[in-house]
């Protein structure tokens, strides 16, 4: 398992989320960070997901 790491921002900058959490690949990290998001009600909010590798695994401008 490799540690994922989740943030999503407001306009102004200001971090509405920054949470890191585990799973088994770039695909299961896709879905898991995108139903935090949805549970948080974040979707829409600009965000991203990275790989401990830097890699862009979900992301929204």
């Amino acid at each position: 398992m490799d540690t994922y790491k989740l943030t999503a921002f407001e306009p102004n900058g200001e971090k509405l989320i920054d949470e890191s959490f585990q799973a088994a690949n770039d695909e299961e990290a896709k879905e898991i960070g995108a139903r935090m998001l949805e549970e948080k009600n974040l979707s829409d909010k600009t965000h991203r997901c990275t790989s401990p590798r830097g890699k862009l695994v979900l992301f929204r401008p």
